[in-house]
């Protein structure tokens, strides 16, 4: 599952202590290959023109190990060399792979969004395609599961995004869709240029409700998911929930103070996780619903 974590790519937890050793290669060559793919098209002084030839060298070097050629060797060593041997012992569906980059080329050339359908539209490439990748790894594949791992990278995108206004912002990107801002009496240039108000923070507030709503939707997934998947989507799930506990506490005020997780919250996402129950489902509902 995506992650809001401490590591420098958002969307990809680290191989933990939680991960079983036998994935813990995967899972490394996953997150080096999105990691090395969001560097291209955020980090650096390169120009729009730079980024997107890096990004369409990079993209080469995947269809290149996915057909079993020889890659460049500018990222051979640290990518696809270990991607390779994933793909070929795990069968990684490579258009998951694609997906990512076409999020990351989008970063470089779109920083307006119309709607919450086009913004989904993003995070169904952007964050999506991490969990289904580690679903993959674990064998699980019915189509309940990949919906609420869906729902719960999706959370976890949004999430990262309300929680990186200040981040954003000097980027020139406004992920808040536009008519959300029309609603509230908003233009994207306010955000742009961080102007803390009462709308703002109104605005924030519709988002991270729209958020939290994605992920008690996803939820229920850490108790399909076999011991320590399960447990480490605990935590990524009440990671997610924690910043969204942290920007409420602030009243929204997400445009002047990033909030963070720090080693203070470690105990309270931990006793979270271990407090996550299924509930019996509500009338009209087939599938068990979870605490947060």
């Amino acid at each position: 599952m995506p992650a809001v974590s401490i590591e420098h790519y958002e969307n990809f937890p680290v191989a933990s202590w939680l991960c079983p050793p036998a994935l813990r290669p995967p899972v490394t060559a996953l997150y080096h290959y999105a990691r090395t793919a969001d560097d291209l098209a955020d980090e650096g002084d390169a120009s729009p023109d730079e980024r997107l030839a890096d990004l369409a060298a990079y993209r080469a070097d995947l269809r290149a190990v996915v057909a079993g050629t020889t890659p460049s060797p500018r990222w051979a060593r640290q990518v696809f060399q270990p991607l390779a041997v994933a793909l070929n012992e795990h069968h990684l569906p490579p258009q998951l792979l694609e997906d990512l980059l076409d999020a990351f080329v989008q970063d470089t050339v779109k920083q307006r969004y119309a709607d919450r359908a086009e913004l989904l539209d993003y995070c169904r490439r952007s964050a999506n395609p991490v969990g289904r990748l580690l679903l993959h790894l674990y064998r699980v594949e019915d189509p309940l599961a990949l919906a609420r791992s869906d729902a719960i990278c999706t959370a976890l995108q949004l999430i990262n995004f309300w929680q990186d206004f200040t981040i954003d912002g000097p980027r020139g990107r406004v992920y808040a869709p536009e008519t959300d801002l029309q609603r509230h009496g908003l233009q994207g240039q306010q955000l742009l240029d961080l102007q803390d108000s009462p709308a703002a923070r109104a605005l924030i507030a519709d988002l991270c409700a729209w958020a939290r709503a994605l992920m008690m939707e996803g939820a229920p997934l850490v108790h399909q998911l076999p011991g320590r998947a399960g447990w480490e989507l605990r935590l990524v799930v009440q990671g997610g929930l924690r910043i969204l506990h942290k920007l409420e506490a602030m009243h929204f005020a997400a445009l002047l103070q990033r909030p963070r997780l720090r080693a203070l919250d470690a105990p309270v996402l931990l006793w979270r996780a271990l407090s996550m129950r299924p509930r019996q489902p509500r009338a009209g509902r087939g599938h068990p619903e979870t605490t947060p």
